[in-house]
């Protein structure tokens, strides 16, 4: 049935009455809400039947993407513009009087992720329903997310992320597809058909039951599926502990299963903590994995073409475990010898490295996988043993090598090193990430099988980060270049032949105004920041850790307060500096950062001399749904990370195709940014990624802090404090004393850091110049498209 207007006022009232007992006029926002939401619903699961019905009769083969997170922010927009249902719900709720935007703001983003692992994992699932691949994805129904971000006194504080009151409107129980994943117990082996079998017994079982969110493409009917796994007890109440009064002890099973889908990322700074994290990694696996078999057997009747029909992407070793998981059905359920189980399993699963940085390789204490996984323990054992029996062959005597290259050393099980000798392709995400893993991180590998080795640049969902975000600016597009680029960004390079044309420039910066003024009320309004609409936005907004180099920011920030109080009638751009990131609860460095951040921004607010040239505002809360109102405002894009540190970032992509420019190292993905601009249209400073390698072992920061007279004035600052008591010297120590001081090189960066802002502001002055630079941006912004991505791994990896 085609959607007019009254069909769908229709459809919203029947829906009102249903589940909620109430008429349009007697609903609340929440029950409209979810009234609208469940009619988009309606419509994607019956596109979703059509869409398997015509892979069932194909028999193509299925992507099945595995990430322990995916960050979708809110879905209401998405999922209305993709369904080309968004102007049909904004004017049949307008003839009641009902704001869209005032409805949309009732929706919470989904806890689903943290940072740009997870904002990856939800573009790309967007890109392959887009692109009609029969695709789905697999992560953990959180209850909770990361977690809430408040800052009091400037600090921050962490409170409960909840979200599935109003979220869970989009998810679909099947209840009919409950795996059982099985924890503890001891091995016992047994005769059978004239094998050894062995058996778990004595184990404690969590039942896993997946939630479908559904995700409908743009331009097309094809819907994929993101399952997402909740963990229940079998058992919700034991009846003979309760009758004995023994009440706690009687929930007891039931809260511990639960527990392991509670919260993303539980903290892994003791032992307990550790072990939750890996029983929520094998939880998700092992249950993603049976539902995979399953599915396969149901329609296939047999394994022999698993890898046929089925590629398993790991995105980052946090999905590791479906090596050993997939090894454990096809040995122990299905009877396979070890070399064609293995076969099967290492024709079928793909990795996707995202880190180089070596605290950021999962490694976990092989007593753990012996007490909760005693089964895939041993598996990964005989992996180990296998794996190292061929290293022996290769490099006999060479034991120092063949530890590094174990996956099991030192009683640390090592999932980087699992995945890369376990699967048939190893990506990077980036040119410059993927050189690095070959040269350095897996050189050892590579060696061995360099033709595994590949890189797939990372992309963003550019319809959700341009089209569904800044309304202005792809009207503006759309009236240049027509609206081809919407299902095919590379056609923004179209508007390259517009940057010399003074209307539609003027056009851009209108625009870009009239997203600051809207970002400004934003943040009146949420955070009670006030900023000028006027100034530059200089923006610096992703999760806060040490590589990141916020700090480095904050010290600029400080130096250019310095120049302002040395200078008084001095010109300068009026400059406000937003940040936004949230920290580890357990990482008290990057704590102590956003703690800095807001004392200087109270230090800055207090000095007169500074109003209407200076301020810095930290946006409580960051997530998706404060990046939507950021990022089209944004002008500078701080990409500043020590170069050869981040293997990609996606931010930066986001920024540019909305118009800032790229402030920032030749480090991840700026490279190819840099290259796709040129260099007129980006501002890089500081040490490349092979200048930082060498001059590690040499580096002494002491020098360059006792040469340079501003650095020291900036120092001093920051340990006199800023009226707050607040005692800093802990963050500015490491920096120059210590085993290894400075470890990011923030000194060895600084002037360069400090030049490249102020030939910002030179550009920034030149107002038709920085219109220029920001519609080159937008121009070159196509190949950092997720459909890209999707393609090239289609083609490169997959296959399909």
């Amino acid at each position: 049935m085609e959607l007019t207007k009254a069909t769908l006022l229709k459809e919203i009232e029947t829906k009102l009455s249903r589940h909620f007992g109430c008429t349009l006029e007697e609903a609340g926002k929440t029950e409209l809400f979810k009234a609208c939401a469940t009619v988009m619903r309606d419509i994607m699961a019956s596109r979703l039947m059509e869409s398997e019905d015509k892979r069932e009769k194909s028999g193509e083969k299925q992507v099945h993407y595995m990430s322990l997170e995916f960050l979708i922010g809110r879905s209401f927009l998405n999922n209305a513009y993709n369904l080309g249902l968004l102007d049909l719900f904004r004017e049949t709720l307008g003839d009641v009087g009902i704001d869209i935007k005032d409805l949309m703001e009732t929706e919470p983003d989904a806890g689903l992720g943290n940072g740009g692992l997870g904002r990856l994992a939800a573009c790309y699932i967007d890109s392959m329903a887009s692109l009609g691949l029969n695709a789905s994805g697999y992560s953990i129904r959180y209850e909770h997310g990361l977690f809430k971000q408040r800052i009091v006194e400037g600090q921050q504080i962490e409170l409960p992320d909840s979200w599935l009151d109003i979220g869970e409107v989009w998810l679909m129980p099947r209840m009919d597809e409950v795996r059982e994943v099985r924890y503890g117990g001891r091995i016992d082996e047994q005769w059978h058909e004239n094998r050894m079998v062995p058996e778990l017994k004595d184990y404690t079982t969590v039942l896993a039951v997946p939630y479908d969110m559904l995700i409908p493409g743009h331009g097309t009917k094809n819907v994929c599926t993101l399952r997402l796994w909740s963990a229940r007890s079998p058992v919700e109440l034991d009846m003979t502990l309760f009758s004995r009064g023994e009440y706690l002890k009687a929930v007891e099973q039931h809260a511990m299963a639960e527990t392991i889908s509670k919260i993303l990322y539980p903290d892994d700074k003791h032992i307990e903590g550790k072990s939750l994290r890996l029983k929520q990694q094998y939880f998700f696996v092992s249950a993603t994995v049976q539902d995979i078999i399953d599915k396969h057997r149901k329609r296939w009747g047999t394994l022999e073409n698993l890898a046929e029909k089925h590629v398993i992407q790991i995105n980052d070793t946090h999905p590791a475990m479906v090596v050993p998981e997939l090894m454990r059905i096809l040995l122990d359920e299905e009877g396979y010898s070890w070399e064609k189980a293995w076969d099967i399993v290492t024709k079928t699963v793909a990795y996707t490295n995202h880190t180089i940085m070596a605290e950021a390789l999962e490694q976990w204490p092989a007593s753990l996988f012996e007490m909760n996984m005693p089964r895939i323990w041993a598996i990964l054992r005989e992996i180990n043993q296998r794996y190292c029996a061929m290293l022996w062959r290769l490099y006999p005597g060479n034991f120092d090598k063949i530890s590094r290259m174990s996956i099991i050393a030192d009683n640390m099980v090592k999932m980087a090193n699992l995945s890369v000798v376990s699967s048939f392709s190893v990506n990077g995400v980036s040119e410059l990430h993927s050189n690095i893993i070959k040269d350095s991180v897996f050189h050892e590998y590579y060696e061995i099988t360099p033709e595994k080795f590949t890189n797939v640049t990372n992309g963003i969902a550019h319809r959700r980060w341009l089209c569904e975000i800044n309304p202005g600016l792809t009207k503006l597009l759309s009236s240049c270049i027509g609206d081809g680029f919407i299902s095919d960004p590379s056609k923004l390079k179209d508007f390259e032949r517009f940057a010399g044309d003074k209307s539609v420039l003027d056009k851009l910066a209108r625009i870009k105004r009239d997203n600051k003024r809207e970002l400004a009320r934003f943040l009146k309004q949420q955070c009670s920041l006030s900023i000028d609409p006027s100034s530059m936005f200089d923006v610096q907004v992703k999760r806060l850790h040490e590589y990141k180099r916020q700090f480095l920011n904050v010290l600029a920030i400080l130096e250019r307060y310095i120049e302002i109080k040395n200078n008084p009638k001095g010109e300068f751009v009026p400059k406000t500096y937003i940040f936004g990131a949230k920290a580890f609860p357990g990482y008290y460095t990057a704590k102590q950062i956003i703690r800095l951040i807001n004392s200087v921004a109270a230090y800055i607010d207090r000095d007169p001399a500074m109003k209407g040239l200076l301020k810095v505002a930290f946006v409580e809360n960051y997530r998706v749904t404060a990046a939507e109102r950021i990022i089209p405002a944004a002008e500078v894009s701080e990409q500043i990370s020590v170069a050869g540190k981040e293997a990609s970032g996606t931010g930066n992509m986001k920024f540019m195709i909305n118009g800032a420019i790229t402030l920032g190292t030749l480090d991840g993905a700026n490279v190819e940014i840099s290259e796709a601009v040129g260099d007129n249209n980006i501002f890089i400073f500081g040490l490349k990624a092979h200048e930082v390698e060498a001059l590690r072992p040499c580096y002494n920061p002491s020098d360059i802090y006792q040469e340079n007279e501003r650095l020291r004035e900036v120092f001093e600052l920051i340990n006199c404090g800023f009226g707050d008591g607040v005692n800093y010297s802990e963050l500015i120590t490491p920096l120059l004393v210590g085993e290894s001081p400075d470890t990011y090189m923030l000194l060895a960066d600084f002037d360069s850091y400090c030049e490249a802002h102020r030939k910002v502001d030179e550009a920034y002055k030149d107002k038709p110049r920085w219109n220029r630079m920001s519609l080159m941006n937008i121009a070159n912004a196509g190949r950092f498209s997720s459909d890209r991505s999707i393609r090239d791994y289609a083609n490169k990896i997959w296959h399909v």
